[in-house]
Parts: structure tokens; C-alpha cells; sequence
């Protein structure tokens, strides 16, 4: 029964069943291109989660990565149009989100304000740049370049390229968080950060470098929103934050740190893109989507608070009866 206390195996579990509740009625949902096509759509999810999944490991949390992704998106959009190639106008809008992001990092390193204060205050001044550098225009698909729309949608071996990136970055950050020192030192920051600082690492530094990934894989996720659904606009992914962290607290990853795999991230994602393409299938409203989220956030919190009690009520009778 030891499989069974594995919140990926639950996960997995939880997707198999909700797969197979939907096939029952819309059998033609589970094949095999229709769930490519979930796992294409779900990838601007995983890579957010991805990001976000860094940052929660140090103990931080970043609300701002929908509006980096919104800002980038929007210059790719403007770069397009005044005729930058597609590699460089990828190239820089990775750069732009990492720098957005190293500016949050900067402010929890250096002044010590806690995250979710920071990315607040950033979120809102990204989403206010992207109007003061359109005045509220949107860029629509015949704005845009055929070349700039046509990368996120390009097939290779069956499956876009939008969804390859993902796979790639997938296996990228479970390379990074098993077999690197920067790995180790996020779980180690987020796990005790008083004993990490001990064995030499930056509590600080560490959690700069958690906000950089996550803001890079927000420009480069930014681009391919806006190239796949030829769109940009200041409220674009409004709300995605709240899917981001959703996808990671599924996944469980603790939300007080240093807790979580990539695998986890990865189904927790799914587990949401499932139930986002799954929705009008079944006859039922896409608003449902946020407070689908937001239950999901309450109930996996519920679950891992129900999961660590035992052990503390272990702890205090131990104490009771060595006193």
C-alpha cells in the first residue's frame, strides 16, 4: 500500500478516472490525437508550473508570471511587425522575461520583501506597461507575419512544436533539480534554510536564480500564447496565475517549500488541461475553469495539511511522555 501514499500515483490515479468518466460519454475524447491536442494546449500550463515550481521550493511564490508572459508576449508581437526575425524575436523575449524576473528576485533578495507583496506590485506594472506601449491597441493575426504564427504550430513526428519545447523543458528541469548543485540548493533553501546557509548556500541568491527560470520560461511561453492563438492584447492570460499555482499545489508541491518533482508539476498540469478541454465537451460553461482552480488549491492544501498532522501529534506525545 506504500504506492498508494505517492501523490503522483493518486494524481495519475485521479487522471485515469477522470479520463475514463469523460470516455464514457465522449468516447472519442481519449484518442490518441485528441489527448496530443490536450497536451498541446496544456503546454503554456506545464511550462508556467515548471517556473512557478522553482520558485515555490524556496519558499517564495510569483504572481506575476501571466503578466510577464502577457508583456513579453506583446513585444514579440511589436518586434514582428517591425520585421525582426522569429529566432531573434524568441531569443529576446526569453531574455525580457528572465530580466522581469530577475527583478523580482533582486527585490526579495536584497530588500527582503516577501514575494507575494513583490510580484503583486509587478504584475500590475507589467499589465500597465503593455497599455502605455499600445494605448490599450490589440495586435490581431494579420498584424502578424506568417512566420511568426507558423513556429508554435509546425509539426514534427506528429506533434507541434509548441508541444516539443515543453517536452524539452520538462526533461531540462528534472535534469536541473536531480543532478545539479542549483538543483539541490532549491530544495534545500525551501526545506531549511537555516541548515542551507550552513553548508554555504545563498538562502538569497538561490531564490534570485528560482524567479530567473521562472520568468524566462514565461517570455518564452509569452511568444508562443501569442504566436499559436495570433493575438496579443494587455489582458492576455488574465487570471493564468491562479492555473500556475493550481498545477503545482495538485502536483504537490508544498506550498511552504522544498517539497515537489517534476512529474508531480507535470500531471498536476494536466490533471487542469484535462478538465479545461474536457468542459465544453461535457456541456459545461469555461468559467467554471477558475473555480474549478481555486477548489482544486483548497482541497490539495486541505489534503497535504492532513497528510503532515500525524506526525506532529506523534512529536507532542513523544514530549508527553518524556516529561
Amino acid at each position: 500500500m506504500n504506492i498508494l501514499k505517492s501523490r503522483e500515483t493518486i494524481l495519475g490515479i485521479a487522471i485515469l478516472v477522470l479520463l475514463a468518466i469523460i470516455a464514457s460519454r465522449f468516447p472519442a475524447f481519449i484518442r490518441p490525437q485528441n489527448l496530443a491536442n490536450v497536451f498541446t494546449d496544456t503546454s503554456p500550463l506545464i511550462l508556467l508550473a515548471l517556473g512557478q515550481m522553482v520558485v515555490i521550493l524556496t519558499k517564495c511564490i510569483d504572481l506575476s508570471v501571466a503578466a510577464n508572459l502577457a508583456l513579453c508576449g506583446m513585444i514579440a508581437a511589436l518586434m514582428d511587425g517591425a520585421g525582426v526575425p522569429v529566432p531573434v524575436i524568441v531569443l529576446a523575449v526569453i531574455a525580457l522575461g528572465a530580466a522581469l524576473g530577475a527583478v523580482n528576485g533582486l527585490l526579495v533578495w536584497t530588500l527582503g520583501i516577501p514575494s507575494i507583496v513583490v510580484t503583486l506590485g509587478t504584475m500590475t506594472i507589467f499589465r500597465g506597461t503593455i497599455f502605455l506601449l499600445t494605448d490599450g491597441a490589440w495586435i490581431n493575426a494579420h498584424q502578424m507575419s506568417d512566420a511568426f504564427k507558423a513556429l508554435p504550430r509546425t509539426l514534427i513526428l506528429g506533434l507541434p512544436i509548441m508541444a516539443w519545447i515543453a517536452i524539452a523543458v520538462i526533461i531540462a528541469f528534472a535534469f536541473l533539480l536531480s543532478r545539479t548543485a542549483l538543483g539541490r540548493a532549491f530544495y534545500a533553501v525551501g526545506g531549511n534554510p537555516h541548515a542551507a546557509v550552513y553548508t554555504g548556500i545563498s538562502v538569497g541568491r538561490t531564490q534570485f536564480w528560482a524567479f530567473v527560470f521562472a520568468g524566462a520560461l514565461a517570455g518564452l511561453t509569452g511568444y508562443l500564447w501569442v504566436a499559436r492563438y495570433a493575438v496579443a492584447y494587455v489582458d492576455i492570460a488574465g487570471g493564468f496565475e491562479l492555473d500556475v499555482v493550481a498545477a503545482c499545489v495538485i502536483g504537490g508541491i508544498a506550498i511552504a517549500g522544498g517539497a515537489g518533482t517534476v512529474a508531480g508539476c507535470v500531471m498536476g498540469a494536466l490533471f487542469l488541461g484535462i478538465i479545461k478541454n474536457a468542459l465544453p465537451v461535457v456541456g459545461i460553461s469555461p468559467f467554471w475553469q477558475m473555480a474549478i482552480s481555486g477548489s482544486a488549491i483548497l482541497i490539495a492544501i486541505a489534503f497535504n495539511a492532513r497528510s503532515n498532522r500525524a506526525p506532529g501529534r506523534i512529536i507532542l506525545k513523544q514530549a508527553e511522555h518524556r516529561s
